[in-house]
C-alpha cells in the first residue's frame, strides 16, 4: 500500500459495508457518510436542521398545582405515591420530542464497474477534511474525491480516471421510505423537495453535474455522464428554518460553486479547515518499530483490542473527535446532536436531539482547550432559542422566575418535561449545566464584551430560577427536588426502589457552580452586588458533598444504596469533572472518596457505554491517575469504537469521542482550580512526546515536551497580564521570555510568575 497522503487519516483496503464503516464528511451544515463502494456509491446525506415537526407547547397545566404534594411526599418517604403522582402531574403532553433526521441518500451507478477492482484504498484525510477513494480496473485508474465545503455552503464529489472519456455513471438522490422525487432543472441539474411533518419545516436539495469532457443528460431523475474526462458533482441543501424558499438559496449555492474550477473549491475548503485544524498538535513517541504504522485503521483497531498499545492510533483518535466537531460544530450551524451531524436513521436512537444532562455538555468539552473556541458558538445560539421556552416552563411547570430546561431539546430549544421515564423526564438542571458553557468560553478567552453581553445575563437567569425553586427543609438545607440523580435508582431501608427524590448530589453541585460563577462574573462586571449577597447565602446553604459508608461519595441527599452501582452515569462527581468542586490537592479525602468511587462502578461493570467510559477517562485525569485514565483510553478504543472510530455507545453516539478527546487532553494540561497543570496525569504508556496549541483558562496557549515521563520544556503564551500558578511534577530551572530570565517562585508545587499579556514564557526543565 502506497504511503499515506496525510500522516493523520484514517484509511481502508475494501468499502464500507455497513453504515459504522463509512467516513463521515461535513462544512458544519451540511454533512455525508462517503462508503466509497465501487459500483454503486452512496453518500448518505445529512443536513442539520432537518427535524421532523415543529415546536411544542407541551408544558402539563396541572404541573404548578401538583409540585408542591409531590414534594411533601418525597420528604414523607411515600416514594411509590410520589412517582405515581409525578408521572401524571409533571410529564408533558405530547411526551416525545421529534427526531433529527436524514436529508437522505445520493448515489451514484458505475457502468461497468460491477467486478472486484485493484489496489483499492478508502481514506479520510484529517488535515484536509477529504475522503479519497482509489482503484484500479481494466486498467484504468479511478479517484473519487468528497468534502463538505463551509466555504461554498456545497457537498462536492469529484470524479476523475487516468484514461480520457473512461467515466460513464448515473447519479440521483433518493429519501426512502419518505421518498417525492426530483425534478428535472436546466440540463444537468435535479431538485428533491420534501417536508417533514405538517408542522415541520420543508427542505430542498440541489444536484448538479460539471463535466469535463463527455456528455450530461437528465433521464427521469437521474443525471447522466457519459464518457467524460472528470466530473464534480455538487450538491446544496437547505430548510424553511432558515430560508423561506430554500430553492432559491441552493440554486444560488450551486451556481456560485459551479462557476469556480473544482481545484479552487478544494483549496478554499482546505484552507479554511486548515486555519481551524492546525491550530493543536500532539504527537506520542512510538516504539521501534512501530509495527502498526502501516495497517489499515479497522486492522489498527483490531490490534488494540487484542490488547496492543498503539500511540499513532491515540493520536488519530484524539484528532479525530477534533475534526468532527469543526465538521458538525461551526458558526451559523445548529449545535451537535447526539449524532453530531451524522444521522442515517428517520426513527433514530433517542431522537438524535440534545439529551442535556451530560451528553450534549459533553460534544462541547474539546471546544476550548482544544482550540476550536468558534464550535462552542452553535450551543451559546441553542442555549438563546431556549431562553424565551424556558421562562414559560419555569413559570407555568414550578411557578419560578429565571428559565430552565429538563433533560432534553430540540431545534426549536423546547424546555419542557420530555419522555416517560420518571428515571430521566424529572430533572430541572439542564439550564444551569447548559449556562455554565458560556462562562467557561469566558474563562478560556477573557472577553469581557462576551461576558456581559451573551454569557451572564443567561447564567443570572439560570440562576435566579434557582433561587425561587429551591426549597429550604427542617435542616435549614436548600434542596432541589422533585429530581433524580440521572438515570439511576437507589433503594430505601424498606426495599422499595425510586428515582424521585430531593436534592441529589448533582443538582446541588451544579445550583452551587453555578452560583459561584454568577457570583465571580458580576464581580469582574462590577455588577448586582444585592444579588451576589444572595447567591452567597443560599451557597451556604446547599447541601454539601459528603463520604459514604462505603468510602465514595454520597449520590443522594442520603447514603442510599444504588440499584444499579455499575451504572453508566456517575452523576456525582460532577464536583470532579467538569466542575471543580472536588481537587487532588485542595480536597484530597473527597479526592480519596471520587476514586474509590470510580472503583466501584468499574468494580459492578460500569463503563459500558461509550461516552461513560469517556467521562471515566477525564475523572481519573482530574484525579492524576495517568494509568488509569489510559487504561480507560485503550478500553474506549478496544470496547466502543467503530471500524470508523466512531463511538459506540451502542449504537452510535458523538458524545464519546468527544469526550474521548478531552479526556486525552485532561491527561496532558489541566487549568481548573486556579492554576495550570503540566502533564498532570501522565501514563507509563507515554513515555515521550509533544504537543502544541492547547488552551487553559486564564487566556493561556500551552505548548510542551517531555521525554522518559519528565517535562524537558513547556511554553506558555500569555493573552492577559496577571499571576500565572502552574503545577508541576519536574523541576523547572528557569523561566524565559524573549531571552530574558523571569523572576519566579516554587512553592507546594506550584511555580508562580507575573505574565505579560502577549508575551512567551518558556519553562526549562
Amino acid at each position: 500500500m502506497k504511503e499515506r497522503s496525510s500522516r493523520l487519516a484514517l484509511w481502508y483496503s475494501a468499502p464500507a459495508r455497513r453504515w459504522e464503516e463509512a467516513l463521515p464528511i461535513g462544512g458544519g451544515r451540511l454533512g455525508g457518510m462517503v462508503f466509497g463502494t465501487v459500483g454503486q456509491d452512496k453518500i448518505q446525506l445529512n443536513e442539520d436542521s432537518v427535524w421532523y415537526g415543529g415546536p411544542k407547547k407541551a408544558n402539563n397545566p396541572d404541573a404548578r398545582t401538583n409540585v408542591p404534594e409531590v414534594r411533601r411526599l418525597l420528604m414523607e418517604g411515600k416514594q411509590q405515591e410520589a412517582e405515581h403522582l409525578a408521572r401524571m402531574a409533571l410529564m408533558s403532553a405530547p411526551k416525545y420530542l421529534h427526531p433529527y433526521q436524514p436529508l437522505g441518500d445520493l448515489l451514484l451507478y458505475m457502468l461497468g464497474h460491477d467486478k472486484p477492482p485493484q489496489a483499492y484504498e478508502r481514506e479520510l484525510d484529517l488535515e484536509r477534511a477529504l475522503v479519497r477513494v482509489r482503484y484500479d480496473m481494466d486498467g484504468v485508474r479511478y479517484t473519487r474525491e468528497y468534502f463538505s465545503s463551509a466555504v461554498h455552503q456545497v457537498l462536492a464529489v469529484r470524479l476523475t480516471a487516468d484514461r480520457p472519456g473512461s467515466l460513464t455513471f448515473s447519479t440521483h438522490m433518493m429519501r426512502r421510505p419518505f421518498d417525492m422525487g426530483s425534478q428535472k432543472y436546466g440540463e444537468d441539474t435535479m431538485i428533491m423537495y420534501g417536508e417533514c411533518g405538517t408542522e415541520g419545516v420543508r427542505f430542498s436539495a440541489v444536484l448538479k453535474a460539471v463535466a469535463e469532457g463527455g456528455v450530461v443528460k437528465l433521464i427521469g431523475d437521474f443525471i447522466s455522464v457519459e464518457g467524460a474526462d472528470a466530473v464534480t458533482l455538487l450538491l446544496a441543501a437547505g430548510t424553511t428554518f432558515r430560508h423561506d424558499d430554500p430553492k432559491a438559496v441552493c440554486l444560488e449555492q450551486i451556481t456560485r460553486a459551479a462557476s469556480l474550477p473544482y481545484e479552487e473549491l478544494k483549496r478554499a475548503h482546505t484552507e479554511d479547515h486548515d486555519r481551524y485544524f492546525r491550530r493543536v498538535g500532539l504527537e506520542l513517541a512510538k516504539p521501534e518499530p512501530d509495527a502498526a504504522a502501516s495497517l489499515p485503521t479497522d486492522e489498527r483497531l483490531q490490534r488494540v483490542k487484542e490488547g496492543h498499545d498503539d500511540p499513532g492510533l491515540v493520536e488519530t483518535f484524539f484528532q479525530f473527535g477534533r475534526y468532527l466537531l469543526l465538521s458538525c460544530s461551526r458558526p451559523g450551524s445548529l449545535a451537535a446532536t447526539l449524532q453530531g451531524i451524522w444521522n442515517d436513521s428517520y426513527t433514530p436512537p433517542w431522537e438524535s436531539k440534545y439529551t442535556i444532562n451530560i451528553n450534549t455538555q459533553m460534544n462541547y468539552w474539546p471546544a476550548e482547550v482544544c482550540h476550536l473556541q468558534e464550535c462552542h458558538e452553535p450551543l451559546f445560539d441553542l442555549i438563546e432559542r431556549m431562553r424565551e421556552n424556558g421562562r414559560v416552563t419555569a413559570r407555568e411547570v414550578y411557578g419560578c422566575g429565571g428559565f430552565m430546561a429538563h433533560h432534553n431539546t430540540n431545534l426549536w430549544g423546547d424546555t419542557h418535561v420530555e419522555g416517560i421515564p420518571v428515571s430521566a423526564s424529572i430533572w430541572p438542571m439542564g439550564a444551569a449545566w447548559l449556562s455554565l458553557h458560556l462562562w467557561e468560553h469566558y474563562r478560556f478567552g477573557i472577553d469581557r464584551s462576551f461576558l456581559s453581553d451573551r454569557a451572564y445575563p443567561v447564567m443570572k437567569e439560570a440562576a435566579q430560577f434557582l433561587l425561587d425553586y429551591l426549597l429550604e427543609d427542617e435542616q435549614g438545607r436548600l434542596l432541589t427536588g422533585p429530581s433524580i440523580s440521572p438515570e439511576n435508582k437507589f433503594v430505601l431501608p424498606n426495599g422499595v426502589t425510586g428515582n424521585l427524590c430531593m436534592a441529589p448530589a448533582m443538582d446541588s453541585q451544579i445550583a452551587y457552580t453555578l452560583f459561584e460563577a454568577c457570583r465571580e462574573a458580576a464581580a469582574v462586571l462590577g455588577l448586582d452586588e444585592a444579588f451576589r449577597q444572595r447567591l452567597a447565602k443560599a451557597m451556604a446553604k446547599l447541601p454539601q458533598t459528603r463520604i459514604g459508608r462505603h468510602g465514595q461519595i454520597i449520590e443522594w441527599l442520603e447514603d442510599y444504596e444504588e440499584a444499579d452501582p455499575g451504572h453508566r452515569h456517575i452523576s456525582q462527581l460532577f464536583a470532579l469533572h467538569p466542575g471543580e468542586m472536588i481537587h487532588l490537592h485542595r480536597t484530597p479525602e473527597l479526592a480519596v472518596a471520587a476514586k474509590r468511587t470510580l472503583e466501584r462502578r468499574l468494580a459492578n461493570g460500569g463503563g459500558h457505554t461509550g461516552w461513560s467510559r469517556a467521562w471515566i477517562i477525564n475523572f481519573w485525569a482530574r484525579l492524576g491517575e495517568g494509568d488509569k485514565a489510559y487504561d480507560n483510553v485503550a478500553a474506549l478504543l478496544a470496547q466502543s469504537t467503530y471500524p470508523n472510530l466512531f463511538d459506540a455507545h451502542p449504537p452510535f453516539q458523538i458524545d464519546g469521542n468527544f469526550g474521548g478527546t478531552a479526556g486525552i487532553t485532561e491527561m496532558l494540561l489541566q487549568s481548573h482550580g486556579g492554576e495550570l497543570a503540566l502533564l498532570p496525569a501522565l501514563p507509563k504508556a507515554w513515555p515521550s512526546g509533544r504537543v502544541y496549541g492547547l488552551r487553559a483558562r486564564g487566556g493561556y496557549e500551552v505548548a510542551m515536551t517531555w521525554d522518559d515521563h519528565r517535562l524537558t520544556e513547556a511554553t506558555i503564551r500569555a493573552g492577559y497580564s496577571g499571576t500565572c500558578r502552574v503545577r508541576i511534577q519536574t523541576a523547572v530551572s528557569a523561566v524565559v521570555a524573549d531571552g530574558e530570565a523571569v523572576a519566579f517562585e516554587v512553592r507546594d508545587g506550584v511555580l508562580t510568575f507575573e505574565a505579560e499579556g502577549g508575551r512567551t514564557y518558556v519553562l526549562k526543565g
